[in-house]
């Protein structure tokens, strides 16, 4: 389920409001008539009201489990876990005008005027969730409380003042419309089918007819605002659970139909698109978030009403199911979450990058039971080899809830799955700045901002920090070290120094740029291309809420990332700096640093300068070769903070931590500074060192400059080039700024070109080598010339959303 978050604009109105106080006036209202309004929409009979009961007992046991022995651990253990909330819940229970419990007080004194009322609607929800457990404990073994009717009643009690209260049709909702739509309907709506034969039909009707009220038909009219990619099958969850309950065929097939704008690829706005990027709120992307909730959602939605005569049959449903292995998949690294695709959930104390990973392996698997068998196979073994190689955070830890424990272990125990291996590869998601790079023992991701992808996320007061998530932030992980990201990184981490980014020091105010505004550069060129095995990636970088430019490439090759920044200026009157890294480590960790040879102090609080040196190694982590002339700065430091410095949901306890940092600072207001480093993830100082030694036959620069940057593998035979103008550089021109990779194998070629700025009506390239034929080209290319020489000329590109463009060639 869904994190609320602030409403956005759309077709997301709301209901006339009945005045609240008149409503909390006098207890028993309800039963008096007082705010049982006449129903919008009336029942309409059902045709085999036997299948709503199927679906009801599908429901249950999706959402409590199935096929598990709740006497043999780990079940037995959750579900005491189970009842022993619950208890807790009853034990506290003291119902009053507007709480039900004292600390969840959902009564506000005035919601026209209030500013707390995003509260006031936070604490009805979490009222509902606690109705919620109660009723699970009451239905699930071995909670000491299966069964209970005192507990059963307490639930129905709770429920009919709610709806007496706070949530039925005509009382108007308040604060975040996401506690009355998703949150508090869902809960609502399942707590009532877990205890359905003990409600009377007239119970049953006044529930759903609340939601009625807060998600009408007109909810789905529109495929805008807060009715979009997560939110919207949340929505028609939301509507699918309250036909359940009140055996209504007609809006049960409203929602289902309502989720066919969810399957196909977008081309704007909120949702999947063909390069398996995922947005959310108009320009963050949020595959690891809102993406993972339309994955659990639908999957579920699937298994619902798989075989039923409301069966989802939209053909459009396979694009969802491919997005699988093209846009989750490529965003999970054994079991974690990357999280440059969580936007503002990163600051989330109880939700890392392993816990966003983990919570999704349950949804992939559920998915994988109505697939067909290739898929299901492949699904199966990928979650079994993520969970196996997981050995940082366990993937069947107590962070999965029992249904998702169950699901887990059904793959895991499975002997005749075969657990997958992380895939070497290449990806660029030119639709959201990112891309994946993932080789043999290691994998990174890029994130960078554009005039169409936000810097950062801030919202609800989560994420107070994350100004440059977006400055060309290069996060990467060895299979040795899981944990990179994972152990209180983001309330202890230097924000002004995300590994990779080019930054000004200038001081930020907490949620800069204001909540919810996705502040966004005016920069057209940023993405890239690639071959699937090797990439190149350009960003042209403008600083938040700063002066500050630059032109900044990776590219990545087998065992390296080469990392070029040039063109870099700035009147901010502070100084400017590249991170090269900022390695976390741990509470008491001292990692040898070693400078061309020579080994560091490890004493906290040192820091030196080195003046052009030639390679850096940090034991257990990666090495560094620097590519061109660098000033060095090196630190050690503990770093103190909490996680209500950068989400106010966090606690106020104080968490240190140690890193290690390497910089390079390109002083106060500098005009055409660059760095360039390469980077070793994994290495070790011998294989750091040699690569140092030897590398004119490894990687050559060939420019780097605000014009052109580039590098060529002599042994590799591949040339990487980000034109940000036309020109020519080596053997290769452009007539226009575009990003080129040229891989070569065996006697052919794969010329791969890309328009990260949208921009290109015609363009042509020229390959100073003998090309004996085409082999094959995309229909954008409309001539080419063989020979002595290539030449390949492009149509217009403006409308291949920054997608990259293949050419084989055969050589000559």
């Amino acid at each position: 389920m869904q994190t609320p978050d602030a409403a956005v604009s759309g077709d997301d109105q709301q209901p006339p409001r009945l005045s609240r106080r008149t409503v909390l006036a006098g207890s028993g209202a309800l039963a008096t008539g007082l705010v049982v309004l006449p129903s919008r929409s009336t029942i309409p009979a059902v045709a085999d009201p036997a299948e709503f009961g199927t679906l009801r007992g599908t429901w249950t046991d999706l959402f409590l489990g199935s096929g598990f022995d709740p006497d043999a651990e780990p079940f037995a253990g959750k579900l005491r876990a189970v009842g022993e909330t619950a208890r807790r819940y009853l034990d506290g229970l003291a119902p009053a005008a507007g709480s039900l419990w004292p600390d969840l007080n959902y009564h506000d004194p005035d919601p026209d005027t209030d500013t707390d009322s995003f509260n006031y609607s936070a604490r009805m929800n979490t009222t509902i969730t606690r109705l919620r457990q109660i009723a699970e404990a009451v239905r699930q073994p071995g909670t000491g409380l299966t069964g209970d009717s005192t507990a059963t009643q307490a639930v129905i009690d709770g429920l009919d003042q709610l709806n007496t209260e706070v949530y039925a049709d005509g009382l108007a909702r308040f604060g975040n419309w996401w506690n009355f739509q998703i949150g508090g309907a869902q809960d609502l709506m399942t707590t009532a089918i877990l205890i359905f034969d003990e409600l009377t039909t007239e119970q049953r009707s006044r529930y759903a007819a609340a939601v009625d009220y807060y998600v009408p038909d007109s909810t789905f009219d529109h495929y805008t605002g807060t009715s979009t990619g997560a939110n919207r099958v949340d929505l028609c969850l939301s509507v699918i659970l309250r036909s359940l309950l009140a055996d209504n065929a007609d809006r049960l097939t409203l929602a289902r139909d309502a989720l066919s704008p969810v399957f196909p690829y977008v081309t704007t706005g909120d949702g999947y698109y063909a390069d398996g990027s995922f947005i959310q709120h108009s320009k963050i992307p949020y595959i690891g978030g809102y993406g993972a909730v339309l994955v659990s959602g639908l999957g579920r939605l699937f298994a619902l009403l798989r075989g039923s005569s409301f069966e989802i049959t939209d053909p459009n449903r396979s694009l969802f199911l491919d997005t699988i292995d093209n846009a989750l998949a490529p965003f999970i690294y054994n079991g974690l979450m990357m999280d440059c695709v969580s936007g503002r959930g990163i600051t989330r104390q109880t939700s890392s990058d392993h816990a966003k990973g983990h919570s999704v392996l349950p949804s992939i698997a559920l998915i994988a039971k109505g697939a067909d068998a290739e898929q299901a196979r492949r699904w199966r073994g990928m979650i079994k080899g993520w969970a196996q190689r997981d050995d940082y955070d366990e993937a069947v830890g107590a962070g999965l809830s029992l249904v998702g424990l169950a699901d887990m272990l059904q793959v895991i125990n499975d002997d005749s799955v075969d657990p997958r291996d992380e895939p070497v590869e290449h990806r660029v998601f030119a639709q959201m700045d990112r891309a994946t790079h993932r080789r043999p023992g290691w994998a990174a991701a890029i994130s960078a901002a554009s005039e169409r992808i936000a810097y950062y996320e801030t919202g609800n007061h989560e994420n107070k920090r994350g100004w440059h998530t977006g400055s060309g932030w290069l996060q990467w992980w060895t299979a040795d070290d899981l944990g990179q990201y994972s152990d209180a990184y983001w309330p202890t981490v230097d924000p002004y120094r995300l590994p990779g980014t080019t930054v000004s020091t200038k001081r930020l105010a907490d949620e800069a740029g204001g909540p919810w505004t996705n502040p966004t550069p005016d920069a057209a060129w940023v993405g890239g291309t690639g071959d699937g095995t090797f990439g190149a990636f350009g960003q042209h970088l403008i600083g938040f809420q700063s002066t500050l430019k630059a032109r900044k490439s990776w590219f990545c090759l087998d065992d390296a990332i080469v990392c070029l920044g040039a063109g870099i200026g700035s009147r901010d009157a502070e100084p400017a700096e590249t991170i090269i890294d900022n390695r976390a480590l741990g509470e008491q960790g001292t990692a040898d640093l070693l400078v061309d040879g020579v080994r560091q102090p490890g004493t906290q609080g040192w820091t030196k300068t080195f003046d052009h040196p030639g390679w850096a190694h940090l034991d257990g982590h990666a090495g560094y070769v620097f590519l061109q002339p660098t000033v060095l700065t090196a630190l050690r430091d503990e770093r103190t903070g909490t996680w209500h410095d950068i989400n106010d949901g966090g606690s106020t306890d104080p968490i240190t931590r140690r890193y290690l940092t390497l910089t390079t600072d390109h002083g106060v207001e500098p005009d055409d500074a660059g760095y360039g480093y390469l980077l070793l993830p994994g290495a070790s100082r011998t294989q750091t060192e040699a690569y140092a030694r030897e590398l004119r036959s490894k990687v050559r620069v060939l420019a780097n400059s605000a014009a052109q940057q580039g590098i060529s593998m002599p042994t590799g035979k591949v040339t990487a080039i980000n034109f940000w103008q036309a020109g020519q550089l080596g053997d290769l021109a452009m007539s226009a700024p575009a990003s080129v990779l040229i891989s070569e194998e065996r006697g052919r070629a794969a010329i791969c070109v890309a328009d990260p700025g949208r921009q290109l009506t015609s363009a042509v390239l020229i390959w100073k080598r003998k090309v004996s034929r085409v082999i094959s080209a995309p229909d954008t290319v409309t001539a080419t010339r063989t020979g002595n020489e290539l030449a390949v000329t492009f149509g217009s590109l403006t409308g291949q959303a920054g997608s990259t463009q293949r050419i084989v060639v055969e050589l000559g």
